[in-house]
């Protein structure tokens, strides 16, 4: 998503490709790209219509927000786009993030379980709400101390929008360099520390179990 204070400046260069198949494109989306178009004529740039450009017949099947780096899955096919959108929503696909946030994290692990719905006076943030929100859980494990700083490794096991970096908040530890739910010290980063790193599911049309990566640029 594109805040009031964060410009849309694209990142320019090459999509690097980790997978491709007769029914399945699985790209390393770079950090500051849109996954799909937004709304006006200066967002139209995007990770699907740079694909597209080469592979017209690209279909949508998940997204990332813009300020999140890492693994995502196109589709080449209908059948495969069908599938694979099933598969999200029943959650068949395990995703793992890495994330750097704030503060040192004490505990080793530990899961989330928190209910997220919009704010809508001032969408597209969303916040925990327990009388309406929809149900939100991640598990989170914690990778290293850098400093004054922690690495994490989050395994979400709902897709809710912003899931991962309200939860980060919510647990005392925002994300670095998140436009949206950071502030003072843990704003000032070049990005938002935040990576789409893995990828497991079963091929939706062949069955074999996929285990896809993307490196982590930080």
């Amino acid at each position: 998503m594109t805040g009031p204070s964060t410009p849309y400046r694209p990142p320019h260069g090459p999509i690097a490709v980790i997978h491709r198949d007769d029914h399945l494109l699985v790209v390393d989306k770079p950090q500051g790209l849109l996954s799909v178009p937004g709304r006006g004529p200066d967002l139209t740039d995007c990770l699907l219509a740079r694909l597209a450009a080469i592979w017209p017949e690209v279909l949508l099947c998940h997204r990332l927000d813009r300020d999140t780096s890492g693994i995502m899955v196109f589709a080449l096919t209908k059948e495969g786009q069908r599938k694979m959108g099933r598969m999200f929503e029943v959650r068949r696909v395990r995703k793992r993030y890495i994330a750097r946030v704030a503060g040192r994290v004490a505990a080793p692990s530990g899961t989330i379980d928190l209910p997220l719905i919009v704010d809508w006076p001032n969408r597209p943030l969303q916040h925990v709400n327990h009388e309406t929100g929809k149900p939100a859980v991640t598990d989170w494990t914690r990778v290293a101390h850098e400093g004054d700083t922690t690495r994490m490794r989050l395994m979400p096991r709902t897709g809710r929008s912003h899931q991962l970096r309200v939860h980060m908040r919510e647990l005392g530890h925002p994300i670095l360099g998140d436009p949206f739910y950071a502030t003072g010290a843990a704003l000032d980063h070049p990005r938002m520390m935040l990576h789409a790193e893995g990828l497991k599911f079963e091929h939706p049309v062949t069955g074999k179990v996929m285990r896809l990566e993307a490196p982590v640029p930080f």
